[in-house]
């Protein structure tokens, strides 16, 4: 009678590879899921947890079981897996282009008009003000906020 099948690695991978290709193509679209892939995270764990769970059935019951060899080589993957994504969404997608035309602190800004609150024009000039020590604090967004 030939032993049965362990697919708790192979049903761990695919719940990795979900978890990396659904960050690309559903989380990343919402401000919650795509500034910390938290969604990610927890199909990641719950991927390694089938795969380890697979793992122990494999090595636990050896006699029951199949899958002393596949189940490691899918949790190595599933590894793999999880630490590209990681590194994709923590270091390459930190990465900005450098900005040459943006002005240096403390350099003086071009002058520039933009909507108020409610929708007014405000142009830097006019906020800046006749009196000598006036000053206005531009704050300029890149990236992840």
């Amino acid at each position: 009678m030939p032993r049965p099948r362990n697919f708790l690695p192979l049903a761990g991978f695919l719940v990795c590879l979900i978890a990396f290709f659904s960050y690309f193509f559903v989380f990343y679209r919402f401000p919650v899921t795509r500034d910390v892939p938290w969604m990610s995270w927890l199909l990641f764990a719950a991927g390694l947890g089938l795969v380890a769970a697979g793992l122990r059935r494999a090595f636990g019951q050896r006699e029951v079981y199949r899958g002393r060899v596949l189940g490691p080589v899918l949790g190595v993957l599933s590894l793999g897996v999880l630490a590209f994504f990681l590194y994709m969404t923590l270091v390459v997608s930190r990465e900005l282009p450098v900005s040459a035309n943006a002005p240096k602190v403390g350099e003086k800004a071009p002058d520039f008009t933009l909507p108020d609150a409610q929708g007014r024009p405000v142009r830097l000039s006019e906020a800046l003000g006749p009196a000598p020590g006036s000053w206005v604090l531009l704050i300029f967004y890149r990236g992840y906020w």
